[in-house]
């Protein structure tokens, strides 16, 4: 009970000052009735429109209230849509959480047998190749990555569309421009996670017995070597949310990331708030979720909390 206690006041710590640093970072960057009202717009109308949003306010009592409607569960209205924050938002999550859904499945497709791979084939050329590819993941930035997809099959083969998330087909090219980095970063750990494993003595023993090389491999080699990759994965798919951002903008991809760059430019205050909270949430969640997937493999780690 005690833990629990201090991972949610943690939690509740973590949340209010990224609740505060994007309150301020929103606000100290002009005002918005100035991006979202009509050129020519007279200085009349102007005051009633900052007086309807409260962007008149002191900071002090526009932060005061948006603690209290959080707290309230109101989210207000987007500016530039004059919807609820949430219906705005509603409409972008899955979108948003089935290309996430689909990097992580890509991901760990990909990377662990890969890493498995290039352990096992380590004196090899193919384990080299793989290698190299890994580190080809890692050089070339998303963006980079995910134009490179769009000039080569989108407008020279025209075999994948560049943009939009109406179809199965949509998913491939952002699926594997946010995932490729990922890809190679596990394949790197998995390879030396297995590496070390495969020297141990028990390892040994099990060949001794007559235990198939697979068998070996699969059986007491990867459940030990899965430890530290489950702790690398689960820092990746926090990581993953922030590059979607950029792969949705990149893809016109109808999501949350592409919403929350949009709030930023039109400095739709109550959108980009509540969305980076939402994103921040989920964040936490996701870490939670995987410290509970690390204690259920590795126990030591659950004495280890206890005691903590």
């Amino acid at each position: 009970m005690e833990l629990l206690a201090r991972r949610l006041l943690r939690v509740i710590i973590t949340l209010w000052a990224i609740g505060t640093a994007v309150f301020f970072a929103t606000r100290l960057t002009g005002n918005p009735i100035d991006f979202l009202m009509a050129d020519g717009i007279d200085a009349t109308s102007r005051k009633v429109m900052i007086a309807y949003w409260g962007l008149d306010k002191p900071y002090a009592e526009q932060y005061w209230r948006f603690w209290v409607a959080l707290a309230h569960g109101e989210f207000g209205l987007g500016l530039s849509e004059r919807r609820p924050v949430v219906a705005i938002m509603s409409e972008r999550v899955w979108q948003s959480v089935s290309l996430l859904l689909c990097s992580v499945i890509f991901t760990i497709a990909v990377g662990i047998p890969a890493g498995i791979l290039s352990a096992i084939w380590r004196a090899s050329s193919r384990g080299t190749a793989l290698l190299l590819v890994a580190f080809l993941g890692y050089a070339i930035p998303n963006f980079v990555l995910a134009i490179s997809l769009i000039l080569i099959f989108s407008f020279t083969l025209h075999w994948l569309p560049s943009s939009g998330s109406g179809s199965a087909v949509h998913y491939i090219m952002p699926t594997i421009a946010l995932s490729a980095y990922f890809v190679a970063a596990l394949v790197r750990y998995t390879r030396n996670a297995m590496l070390d494993v495969l020297s141990q003595d028990y390892m040994r023993t099990a060949r001794a017995k007559g235990m198939s090389e697979r068998m070996v491999i699969f059986k007491h080699g990867l459940g030990n070597a899965l430890i530290p990759v489950i702790t690398i994965l689960g820092l990746q798919v926090t990581t993953l949310v922030s590059g979607a951002v950029v792969i949705e903008t990149v893809f016109a991809w109808n999501g949350v990331g592409d919403l929350l760059v949009s709030a930023t430019l039109q400095r739709d205050y109550p959108v980009l708030q509540f969305g980076v909270m939402a994103v921040a949430t989920g964040v936490i969640l996701i870490n939670i979720l995987v410290d509970m997937a690390y204690a259920a493999i590795d126990p030591r780690m659950r004495i280890a909390g206890l005691r903590g």
